[in-house]
């Protein structure tokens, strides 16, 4: 099993409370994170799902930002869902004027991509390396979700949304991301899975 690393989860806005939950589940020791100090003393971290917008305004006014990229730039592990996946984006399409990223991930990410709020809605993939056969497909829940247009090929499509085909879910190396909310779930194999690849950094 093997140590509990320590994960942030970014408590700037968005689902942070969920993702604590299921990190504690999954075997890491979560805490909160919103200062530069805090960013500095995890393993890992994980941008959780809200709106990518306030996130980024939220992540200048607590002089977070370059701190943020300073250590993902530097091979921090780390996991956005939704709005962390726009923010681990290295370009976004649709998003606001003057809106920005941390980036890291070779990959264009459309903004609000499945619709609105109104047009969320649930269904089941493979993530592969995550929830392979025989195992069930993973339950995803997708609220005003990105999806990637573009990406380099040093980013592995880990799953892809079943009627539309769009890529929802990829890694490039320790950085993971899904268009989806896993924290609204209670399966907890994205979170373990986060979990191993933070052991493997430290």
């Amino acid at each position: 099993m093997g140590s509990a690393p320590v994960i942030g989860v970014l408590a700037l806005q968005g689902d942070v409370a969920e993702h604590l939950r299921m990190l504690a589940g999954a075997g890491a020791r979560p805490v909160s994170v919103r200062r530069p100090d805090e960013l500095s003393a995890v393993d890992g971290l994980v941008i959780p799902g809200g709106e990518s917008t306030t996130m980024w305004k939220l992540a200048v006014a607590f002089d977070l930002s370059e701190p943020l990229r300073k250590r993902i730039s530097g091979g921090m592990a780390a996991f956005g869902s939704c709005a962390g996946m726009i923010m681990l984006a290295d370009r976004i399409v649709d998003g606001v004027d003057g809106q920005e990223t941390i980036g890291g991930i070779e990959m264009t990410v459309r903004r609000n991509a499945f619709g609105r709020q109104v047009d969320s809605f649930e269904s089941e993939i493979v993530l592969a390396g995550i929830a392979t056969p025989p195992e069930p497909a993973y339950p995803c829940v997708f609220i005003r979700a990105p999806w990637v247009e573009a990406l380099s090929e040093r980013v592995e499509i880990l799953g892809t949304e079943r009627a539309t085909g769009r890529i929802v879910a990829v890694r490039q190396g320790p950085l993971l991301a899904t268009s989806f909310h896993p924290e609204l779930t209670g399966d907890l194999r994205v979170h373990r899975h986060f979990v191993d690849m933070v052991r493997e950094r430290t």
